[in-house]
């Protein structure tokens, strides 16, 4: 069968523009139908022309037959890259049984300016609107401009300390809220556009809308105006000819600047439009700005320019209401049917100045009116005046809104389900893993996880997308990485992240509890809830040791942990530096954040993270080659193990606070002897059974709650906790209608209604950090951390919870992993496994195998049987590895393959 190349990518991203990569990472994936199929070696070609690629000539590099198996992760090794070189690449393979593949299809690559000096655009805004009362309107910016020939390429530079909406000759260019949410006083990420397209020769506009966002508008509870007073915009356009000449267009006082429709727009605060303010034609050549200001130029900007790092912000889906029904007052609730995040697209007509208002919630209260107690100070709400010429269609352009429930009030005339329909709005973090069960609660589940992933990761990790916050905060990052990278592509996206942590690590080398700061630590400083906060709360500044492991062990990341070891390295130095005999005192102020009737000691939590930051590091540096500091961390490691025992666990195994989580992060982190290991296993089971096989962990102990238990042959007692429908459970918000993880677990209980509205979202996603579990125990779909990016898979489903079957898959960056399996009442157990080419994978199948492929193959029992012929390449298709502890252990390679065995039921 043929072997083919698919899905190329450059620095994890398809055909990226202006990244700044010195030595750019190259991805591809094979196919084959043939099982066993391995790349033996690589020849790429990078060229500066189209023209060239297409002649097999490789003027940039010709890596010339590499003998390698990588297939991801190959870095550049070619001509250094000037700023806007263009790179043209393709790449053929060569397999184990000798032959070539066809190239690639042709992919590209451009680099961006790369030198603060190459920016000539200055930054420019409006002026202050004294007229206006609160929030300022959102300045329109415009440019005409003349191009005198065919254009052959131009491209776009363009950021703002704030948001901006780009348009070319009336199109809009980009997706929203670009440059994304960075740490202002460090760095502003610029976005590369290529708008050739949409230039032709004579005539041109450039129109910007610019919002105020996270630099000069309203950020979570931390106010207004944190970065800055103003937005303000700059671009540097550079357009090449067909005859090679170039021309520049750039931002600068020739622009011109006016208010228009958008009265304000606010992340916080929502938007009031109006659209008899509109100018029509306003972003195109001719139109007449005459009575358009002068734009107020800023003098500069201390921070840094980069290539923007992060997947861009889009709308994902949409979303129709499911129902509709009239209040007393006369306003109209929709029903979204799915809690969700972005904002509604409204289609209405009627007469002009006639305004209506938009507001979003996620609750209804018992009287069927908008629950909108827990958004604190947010106004999750839009005011749009029509301009009464037709049918009219609006949306917002600097907000997003947390919500199932959408209330119009004041509308004109009967609305129907096609009135509103929900843009459903977040990163561009393409959907990679999926679960079904034959459990349809547990499916729901897994449903919520991914919507409360979609909900909240929004160019950051946000704390709920409704309330004033939305937030970056590190803890509910680290927990939840592991399935974030399951659910979803998130590699740019943790990537950029560990940026806005490192952005604002403290001289002593504490990580924050949110990135980017936007202030924090100067609020906890006016708070008077000082003493409540740290600026290195144990579980929330390890995110900067454990979020670049994560990214290792899924992604193959060599780079994130060169880029970030010292950083890492100067994070473990603290926490080693306040410490008291290795113990951390009291360095935990969340604790274990929302944890239910049990209260987890700060000082036994900060320990054991004090030695699981360690711990990693050690395995980072094992990574990275440096044996000195392996062997240091681990001597370390072993001393925090040794100064846990002493301080917090008794001779009998009990641990200080006697908590679940205590239980589960000493078993997890690995800081118990054998002996004490085993005692320690057995309180934690008491404990729950105590509870009526129910849960007390919160934000950190929940994610290592389940893995504990399975790891330590508790199997039974997870699937018992998964499926539990009484409070407290993951069960038990779905039983009352949840389409979303609830920030806790009492959210909303049948005894006392709604929690404490100071703290309540509906939608957050890190009480599903038990959808790693699902996936690595359940699916059974394990990384290697020997060969990372599942370049080896440990395939080990573990079938329990009264399950008859689960189907899996995740798309790796190699390719497709399929784990199905499913189990009747007699006991036959049977396993659908599909590895990617280029992969191999360990099989931990329970009982013993009797079929494969469907054939009878009768007992196995020595532990060298090959059981398929070699093929041509010497190689074999599936070998036994042993038979133990209950199950078959085979390795195979890629393929696809079909398991049955006997088990106990």
């Amino acid at each position: 069968m043929a072997l083919t190349i698919e899905d190329c990518k450059t620095e994890y991203m398809t055909n990226p523009l202006g990244i700044e990569a010195a030595k750019p990472r190259l991805f591809w994936k094979l196919r084959s139908e043939e099982r066993s199929v391995r790349q033996t070696a690589y020849q790429v070609l990078v060229a500066s022309s189209k023209e060239q690629l297409g002649a097999d000539e490789g003027d940039r590099w010709d890596s010339g037959k590499t003998e390698s198996s990588d297939s991801i992760q190959v870095e550049y090794g070619g001509s250094p890259l000037d700023a806007e070189a263009e790179c043209f690449w393709k790449v053929r393979v060569w397999d184990n049984y000798g032959r070539v593949s066809e190239w690639s299809e042709p992919n590209f690559w451009t680099i961006g300016l790369l030198h603060r000096a190459a920016y000539r655009g200055k930054w420019i805004g409006r002026k202050h609107d004294e007229q206006a009362a609160g929030r300022q309107p959102s300045p329109h910016l415009r440019k005409p401009f003349t191009l005198g020939g065919k254009v052959r390429r131009a491209t776009a530079y363009a950021t703002a300390l704030g948001l901006f909406e780009l348009y070319v000759n009336g199109q809009r260019v980009g997706d929203y809220f670009a440059p994304g949410f960075t740490d202002y006083n460090v760095r502003s990420q610029v976005q590369a556009y290529d708008i050739t397209p949409l230039l032709h020769e004579g005539d041109n506009a450039f129109g910007v809308i610019i919002g105020e966002g996270w630099y000069a508008g309203t950020v979570g509870f931390l106010g207004d105006k944190v970065y800055g007073e103003r937005p303000f915009f700059m671009m540097q356009v550079y357009v090449e000819y067909e005859d090679g000449t170039k021309q520049s267009v750039a931002t600068d006082h020739t622009w011109k600047v006016s208010k228009g429709p958008i009265l304000y727009s606010d992340f916080i605060m929502g938007e009031a439009y109006d659209a008899r303010l509109e100018m029509a034609g306003w972003s195109k050549a001719g139109f007449d700005d005459s009575r358009w200001e002068e734009p107020d130029v800023r003098p500069g900007y201390n921070g840094m320019l980069v290539a923007s790092n992060e997947p861009p912000i889009k709308v994902m889906k949409t979303i129709r209401p499911i129902r509709m029904e009239k209040t007393p007052s006369g306003s109209y609730i929709f029903d979204m049917g799915q809690n969700m995040v972005g904002w509604t697209e409204l289609r209405v007509s009627g007469e002009r100045g006639t305004t209506i208002t938009i507001s979003h919630a996620e609750m209804l209260c018992p009287d069927g009116s908008l629950y909108l107690d827990n958004l604190r100070v947010a106004v999750q709400q839009e005011h749009y005046t029509l301009k009464g010429e037709g049918l009219e269609r609006y949306e917002p352009h600097f907000t997003f809104h947390g919500f199932r429930y959408v209330e119009l009030i004041g509308f004109p005339g009967e609305p129907d389900l096609d009135t509103i329909v929900g843009k459903v709005v977040h990163s561009d973090t393409p959907e990679t893993g999926h679960l079904e069960t034959s459990n349809a609660m547990v499916n729901q589940l897994f449903s919520n996880i991914t919507w409360g992933q979609r909900g909240n990761f929004l160019s950051v990790p946000t704390d709920c997308p409704q309330r004033d916050e939305r937030l970056g905060w590190t803890g509910d990052a680290q927990i939840f990485a592991r399935t974030a990278s399951y659910n979803m592509d998130v590699a740019r996206f943790f990537n950029k992240f560990m940026w806005d942590m490192i952005d604002c690590q403290q001289p002593s080398g504490a990580f924050t509890d949110v990135a980017p700061d936007a202030g924090w630590i100067r609020y906890k400083n006016w708070s008077t809830r000082l003493n409540w906060y740290a600026p290195d709360n144990a579980g929330w500044g390890d995110a900067g040791v454990i979020i670049p492991w994560t990214l290792y062990l899924m992604y193959g990341d060599v780079r994130i942990l060169e880029t970030h070891y010292e950083a890492m390295s100067r994070w473990v130095d603290y926490l080693h530096a306040t410490t008291e005999e290795l113990v951390r005192p009291n360095y935990a102020n969340y604790g274990d954040w929302l944890s239910i009737d049990a209260d987890t000691p700060n000082e036994v939590l900060a320990t054991a993270y004090f030695a699981y930051s360690t711990k990693v590091l050690g395995l980072i540096a094992g990574v990275l080659g440096k044996e000195d500091d392996v062997r240091r961390l681990e001597q370390l490691f072993q001393g925090i193990a040794a100064a846990f025992r002493l301080a917090f666990v008794t001779d009998e195994g009990r641990i200080h606070g006697e908590t679940q989580t205590v239980y589960v992060l000493a078993l997890q982190f690995g800081l118990l002897t054998e002996e004490l290991r085993l005692k320690a296993v057995d309180h934690l089971t008491a404990d729950i059974a105590s509870r009526g096989n129910r849960l007390t962990t919160g934000f950190l102990g929940v994610g290592y709650l389940l893995p504990a238990l399975s790891d330590n042959g508790r199997l039974d007692v997870a699937y018992q906790l998964l499926t539990q429908e009484a409070f407290p459970s993951w069960m038990y918000s779905i039983k009352h209608g949840a389409t979303t993880i609830w920030e806790r677990w009492d959210g909303w209980t049948e005894e006392n209604g709604f929690q404490t509205p100071q703290m309540n979202s509906f939608n957050h996603y890190s009480l599903g950090s038990v959808g790693e579990w699902m996936f690595r125990y359940m699916a059974g779909i394990e990384a290697d951390k020997a060969a990372p990016a599942f370049r080896h898979a440990i395939i080990r489903p573990q079938p329990g919870g009264g399950l008859s079957f689960v189907k899996s898959h995740f798309s790796s960056l190699y390719g497709k992993i399929e784990v199905d399996w499913q189990i009747d009442q007699s006991g036959e157990y049977q396993l659908n496994v599909q590895i990617p080419a280029n992969t191999t994978a360990t099989l931990y199948i329970p009982g013993a195998v009797n079929a494969i492929d469907g054939a009878a193959i009768g007992t196995l029992e020595d532990a060298s049987t090959e059981l398929f012929p070699a093929s041509p390449s010497g190689s074999h298709d599936i070998k036994l590895l042993g038979a133990f502890g209950g199950q078959t252990v085979l390795e195979i390679g890629s393929g696809s393959y079909r398991f049955a065995s006997q088990v106990k039921v």
